[in-house]
Order: C-alpha cells, then structure tokens, then sequence
C-alpha cells in the first residue's frame, strides 16, 4: 500500500482547480485493486453556492467524477504509475449509479 501526496496526484492527473477533485491517495493497493482518496470540502467551494444556498450539498456528479479520477490513479498504478502526457483517459459512463441519501 503507497500513499500520494497532491503533487503526486497532479503528476498523474491532467486535471486543475476547480476539477481536481482528489487532494490525497490514502491507500492505494494495486493487488487488492483498491484505492482510498481524500477530497477536503470547504463551504465556500463554488458549487455550492447554487447547490444549494444555506444548505450545502456535493453534488451526485462531482462525487462520481471524484470517484473516477480515483480510479485512474489505480489505472496508473496497474500501468507501472507513470502517464503518457501524449495520452488521456476519458470517463465515459457509469450503470446505475444511486444516492441514496445526502
């Protein structure tokens, strides 16, 4: 099990502020094909200042896109952790994806 850092993660991500959504790799077990990242949320992030006012919310679609870039990490790990900058990897879809609650 490795952990990485946010330099790290910006080496491997093409991704920039404000859609970089993971700030550290807890874990990362390329065996297991396991990963466990950190994203720090503060409330005067922009999404939430219309999701929703007084309330805030994640939403559905940054934590999936989040999620999805936790698993290019792994992805990269599996490939021998250096990336192609000739390269990108695209999210493409995700079945029956549900919050259940907030």
């Amino acid at each position: 099990m490795s952990s990485m850092d946010i330099q790290e993660i910006m080496a491997s991500l093409p991704h920039r502020f404000p859609f970089l959504l993971i700030d550290r790799v807890l874990e990362l077990n390329v065996e297991e094909g396991s990963v466990v990242v950190r994203k720090n949320v503060t409330a005067n992030e922009p999404q939430f200042t219309g999701h929703f006012p007084g309330v805030p919310v994640m939403p559905g679609v940054l934590i999936v896109e989040a999620m999805a870039q936790a698993c290019a990490m792994l992805a990269f790990a599996r490939m021998g952790g250096e990336r192609d900058p000739e390269k990108l990897f695209y999210f493409a879809s995700i079945d029956n994806a549900r919050f259940k609650r907030v």
